[in-house]
């Protein structure tokens, strides 16, 4: 079949594409553009250059338009869900809980079906696909959803694969470690059947988000629901599975029955190391579908700013979710949480919780390490520390910490492969570190935190009159005679004194000789 001009009709896309969302980083100063040609051997390069995502708009020879890191920062991910990034997993909370629904649009309503190009003509080579580090087996897809369907309860499986370019109509997908993806297609295999797929790419960052969660539901309808409004779909052209009407790409075909028979890789992986050479499936495609004036995307990954890729970000959001779910029921005061993407967005990962009784933060780290395997190193942390403060979290690493009593260690933990530091081994170990406060110490004033003096109304016309009121702090004392200067108080105090009627309780506060406040 030939190339076909679709015609857009009544689509409405205000919502959640991948163009609606680069007009916002426009608007905030979130992106950098390049006008200009580049070669494509060259954009990587420009990518590890700043945090900001990078657009360009005549990547490579064949002038593509080419954007990355779009979810590379949290502020990015949280602009993405209209909020901001200390708000972030209570707005993906909110919108997990209120479900949405997908909507079938015809092809000639689909942005994403705009343009249809099938045998000769479905080409990987007219895609801008750059190669993203030296040492990676070919130009590399990074920032592609696939979605598949369930033959087995009818559920569409929605996940993002990379897709190693090794010809015109062929790639190899990365489908070694345990997922769903990986099931079912050894269902298809069992079956010898080919796995029909479609992979998406250029996609709203929320698409990303939900692509990445591990929920057991529908997860087309899972994207609809993060968006926060009903999705339109629209029915691939060479199979029937259904894709984002609102797209700009849509790679369509399948993953052949052979199983894992070819070598795929090295590649930069997630943690900032290289991958090294796997045998997986083979994809091969049979149909390209974008829009009229397409823009392609990729995923940064890996790199020494590994904190800044959109793989890190987009990873740390979904563990945060999914951790936060397990502490629902093991403490009864979970406040927030922060996978830091330095980590690769699961490793280290901190807790913020209000502890009530002595041993809950320990609970807490239970829950964690049994709820993903990925998590590695636990923090546990009292309301008062912001978690997403370095600063703040070292210095109650420093001193709300004693090492042998609060470090807690678990060994023979599944563990995720590409942990270089696993030496080989199959299982690893894990630490959780309670840098909450003990709880007895908690109420003493020596483990108050100083803050600036803060003033209220006065209550006495004197200094005198002011401690017969009670004992009290010097910052007290100033509010209750409506001073914010306090050094009238000195004379005062000393009259006070060589009458032999100024005191302090146990304290540190202020008052009257045989007032009772004294210890």
């Amino acid at each position: 079949m030939n190339s076909i001009d679709r015609r857009e009709a009544g689509l409405n896309e205000k919502a959640c594409d991948l163009r609606t969302f680069l007009q916002q980083l426009r608007m905030s100063g979130e992106i950098k553009e390049f006008l200009d040609p580049v070669e494509l051997g060259d954009v990587a390069a420009e990518f590890e250059a700043t945090d900001k995502a990078v657009m360009f708009h005549a990547a490579g020879g064949v002038g593509g338009r080419l954007v990355g890191n779009v979810a590379g920062s949290r502020g990015r991910l949280a602009l993405a869900f209209g909020t901001d990034a200390a708000g972030l997993l209570n707005e993906v909370m909110g919108r997990l809980a209120k479900p949405q629904v997908s909507h079938e649009v015809a092809g000639e309503q689909a942005p994403a079906q705009e343009v249809v190009l099938t045998g000769e003509e479905a080409d990987f080579s007219v895609l801008p696909v750059h190669l993203q580090h030296g040492m990676d087996g070919g130009p590399y897809i990074s920032s592609s959803m696939d979605i598949v369907v369930d033959p087995r309860n009818g559920l569409s499986n929605v996940g993002i694969r990379r897709l190693m370019v090794r010809g015109r109509r062929e790639a190899g997908v990365d489908l070694v470690a345990p997922s769903d993806l990986k099931a079912i297609y050894e269902h298809f295999v069992a079956q010898k059947q080919h796995m029909p797929v479609a992979f998406v790419v250029g996609s709203h960052p929320i698409d990303h988000v939900a692509a990445t969660m591990r929920i057991p539901v529908d997860e087309v309808g899972l994207m609809a629901s993060l968006r926060g409004a009903p999705m339109p779909v629209v029915k691939c052209v060479t199979n029937d599975l259904m894709v984002p009407a609102d797209a700009e790409y849509v790679l369509e075909g399948y993953l052949d029955c052979a199983g894992h028979v070819e070598a795929e890789g090295p590649y930069g992986e997630f943690l900032g190391y290289y991958g090294g050479v796997k045998q997986n499936p083979v994809f091969h495609l049979t149909a390209i579908t974008h829009r009229r004036d397409p823009i392609f995307q990729t995923s940064t990954i890996a790199g020494p700013n590994l904190g800044q890729t959109d793989s890190a970000q987009l990873i740390a959001l979904r563990t945060e979710v999914t951790i936060w779910r397990a502490l629902e029921t093991a403490v009864r005061e979970p406040l927030n949480v922060h996978a830091t993407t330095a980590s690769g967005g699961m490793f280290n990962l901190r807790v913020s919780m209000r502890q009530r009784v002595p041993g809950e933060a320990r609970n807490a780290i239970a829950a964690c390490f049994g709820s993903l395997a990925n998590v590695k190193h636990v923090f546990v942390f009292d309301p008062d520390i912001d978690i997403f403060s370095d600063r703040q979290c070292d210095w109650a690493l420093a001193t709300r910490l004693q090492a042998d009593r609060d470090i807690i260690i678990q060994s023979g933990m599944r563990t995720l492969p590409l942990d270089p530091s696993l030496a080989g081994a199959r299982v690893g170990s894990k630490a959780g570190f309670d840098c909450t406060m003990p709880i007895e110490v908690a109420r003493t004033l020596e483990a108050r935190v100083p803050l600036p003096p803060v003033f209220g109304p006065s209550s006495a016309a004197s200094v005198e009159e002011a401690l017969a009121e009670g004992a009290k702090t010097y910052g007290e004392l100033m509010s209750a005679i409506g001073t914010k200067d306090g050094r009238e108080i000195f004379a005062v105090f000393d009259m006070l004194r060589a009458a032999g009627r100024l005191d302090r309780d146990a304290d540190g506060r202020w008052c009257l000789s045989g007032s009772g406040g004294a210890a």
